[in-house]
């Protein structure tokens, strides 16, 4: 499975429920790289997405501890065993994390891919994506050039686990 995900220089995701900053390339690289796969997200991150609703033409798992929650276009599920349950009709390449932060630390341990779009900038932010510099068994196996939007620099990383 894969991870995919913007962080700023201090691995940071988010800011209330929101993300840090809105960069069109990266937009575009999510979508060019999720479009028509399966993708797992938290409740929290679903509502954060345009009028809140999953997103097109992708195979959307919700992780939810609500046992009411309902969304139409989703699959709801209430823990990591039941998202991956959701998903093993596909190919674990075409299955993509997107958030949030509890999603995402829940899953790590499940992925070998991580996609991570590297912000040179340090924003206020609540909410952090675990430091894969950091974390033994991850190495950094592609980075892009060096990327700008308006003063704001940036890179493409492909993080793999080691050894797989």
């Amino acid at each position: 499975m894969n991870i995919i995900v913007a962080v700023d220089k201090n691995w940071a995701i988010g800011y209330k429920n929101k993300l840090l900053v809105t960069i069109p390339a990266d937009h575009r690289f999510f979508r060019k790289t999720t479009l028509n796969k399966a993708v797992i997200m938290g409740r929290k991150t679903l509502e954060g997405l345009p009028q809140g609703l999953p997103l097109k033409d992708r195979f959307n798992v919700v992780i939810t501890s609500d046992p009411n929650y309902k969304v139409r276009d989703a699959v709801v599920v209430h823990s990591i065993e039941e998202a991956l349950e959701a998903v093993k009709e596909y190919d674990s390449k075409d299955v993509y994390v997107i958030g949030g932060e509890s999603v995402y630390r829940q899953m790590l341990p499940y992925c070998d891919t991580a996609y991570v779009t590297r912000i040179d900038y340090a924003y206020n932010a609540d909410a952090y994506f675990p430091n894969l510099d950091e974390m033994e068994g991850w190495q950094v196996t592609d980075v892009s050039d060096e990327q700008t939007y308006y003063d704001l620099i940036y890179y493409f990383y492909k993080y793999e686990r080691k050894n797989h």
